[in-house]
């Protein structure tokens, strides 16, 4: 909303001058009444940036879906401003817009970019390394792993090219599924840790009730970063990939997409399946299952933690019924290839203070700078680095669903499937703007409307090969 406090007054700051300023945000509600704690900036920090007293930098931030968890990264940052006696703005920006790429990388050869940003690792960093936007921060990675230990194993899949680090791991996102595990018990069933997608669909239909409201498949097929995640994660557990394990030729058209493709639009065509699809599925937005998820209306979805999150910190009666589990099996896997995600942060090319931006980088990592946002959004914002989780209870012991994401976060990759694909695959330019053009979602468009599987998924495939020629990987 236009009105949003919290667009009108990022580019303020770090305007003031006390050593460690105003302080985070430590529980959810009212910003203005909530509690404050101090998120300390390391001494070590502080003098470097002692040259640095005086200058500004610009910052994009990938919008949170929790409001509260979006101020207490900026009390973070206007913490560190503070301490440092500098200037710094903030902006969101909606990484979903379709165009975000487009737009930062003009503002990178104009010359206008700001100096820091983070997005998602693996659905932008490789992007905009191969249109050469950003800095080297290979020095900060091995400083920060020294005094932190490893980041995430996912990560060094994500911002790792040619043996340098382009992009500085910042948090890691909880991604699940969820079930409401008192529909399942309503209808004699117990939750499972692992489904197949057949059994989740199977469930979903089980414990639908359109007279009661209980619509049982919450997910979308309509453009969106859900439905481009469930999507992809379908196909590949099925054994189809966008790409080959180095991500450089299009290996879309295959057996095993058509037959994930041909699945998931039967649960969209099939007239025994619309018990279970909500009101308005077919035109449902990135916001639309947190919020019908939220209004207890569904029975399965599948999103980052931010729904998760959102359910705790308000306590909706939601969280309490909440099973969560990993990814489902396919055809083609015996366990799920759910790797989470995470935010990392880029210092772009031509940066105007990218010293500054650095230092930055290295507070927002660090427990105390971590902690006002992880406790607003609980599982959305965790930690990226090995010992900044033991740094603070809360990371370890403040929702049963920690632990499980701390071992996603140490877990030995490339996780493999059947038929010799690897997960993460080397992370390609051609695959994330594919994905950011939302050709798979417009291809279950296609099929819901009565185009043939095979027809549709050759369409894609060849969408796809123009894509990743127009990324420099001719097909």
């Amino acid at each position: 909303m236009e009105d949003n406090p919290l667009r009108t007054r990022r580019g303020f700051l770090g305007m003031g001058v006390g050593l460690l300023g105003a302080a985070g945000l430590a529980a959810c509600g009212d910003t203005s009444s909530a509690p404050r704690v101090q998120a300390e900036v390391p001494k070590e920090l502080i003098d470097a940036a002692a040259e640095l007293r005086g200058s500004s930098m610009g910052m994009l931030s990938q919008k949170l879906y929790s409001e509260t968890a979006n101020a207490a990264l900026d009390s973070s940052i206007k913490n560190f401003a503070d301490a440092t006696g500098t200037k710094i703005g903030n902006s969101l920006v909606q990484a979903d817009a379709g165009d975000a790429v487009a737009k930062i990388d003009a503002e990178v050869k104009g010359g206008v970019a700001r100096d820091l940003a983070f997005m998602t690792d693996s659905r932008f960093v490789a992007q905009f390394q191969a249109l050469g936007d950003l800095e080297d921060v290979t020095d900060v990675v091995q400083a920060l792993t020294a005094k932190y230990g490893e980041p995430t194993a996912e990560s060094k899949n994500y911002c790792v090219f040619d043996g340098r680090w382009f992009a500085i791991p910042y948090h890691f996102i909880g991604i699940g599924s969820f079930l409401r595990k008192d529909w399942m018990q309503d209808k004699g069933i117990s939750p499972k840790d692992v489904y197949t997608w057949e059994e989740l669909r199977d469930v979903c239909l089980a414990i639908s009730d359109p007279g009661k409201r209980r619509f049982g498949w919450g997910m979308t097929v309509n453009r969106s970063g859900d439905a481009n995640g469930m999507i992809e994660a379908l196909i590949n557990s099925y054994g189809g990939a966008i790409a080959s394990n180095d991500g450089r030729k299009v290996t879309f058209d295959s057996p095993e997409t058509v037959q994930a493709v041909t699945f998931l639009a039967d649960i969209y065509t099939n007239p025994r399946f619309k018990p279970m699809l909500p009101p308005g599925v077919a035109a449902w937005t990135d916001s639309s299952n947190n919020e019908n998820w939220l209004a207890g209306i569904l029975g399965y979805t599948r999103n980052q933690f931010s729904v998760y999150a959102d359910s705790k910190t308000k306590k909706n009666p939601v969280y309490a019924n909440t099973h969560v589990f990993a990814d489902c099996t396919g055809p083609a896997t015996d366990k799920s290839l759910l790797l989470g995600q995470s935010q990392s942060f880029v210092v772009f090319k031509g940066a105007k203070n990218a010293a500054l931006a650095k230092l930055l980088a290295q507070y927002l990592i660090t427990a105390p700078a971590l902690l006002g946002v992880a406790k607003e959004a609980p599982g959305l914002a965790l930690p990226a680095w090995d010992k900044v989780w033991d740094a603070d209870p809360y990371f370890t012991s403040g929702d049963p669903a920690f632990p499980v994401m701390r071992k996603i976060t140490q877990q030995t990759l490339p996780l493999s499937t059947k038929n010799g694909l690897d997960f993460p695959q080397k992370a390609s330019a051609g695959q994330q703007a594919a994905v950011g053009a939302y050709v798979l979602t417009d291809m279950m468009q296609q099929v819901i409307q009565g185009t043939p599987p095979a027809q549709a998924v050759q369409a894609a495939h060849a969408k796809m090969v123009q894509i990743f020629t127009q990324q420099g990987l001719p097909q």
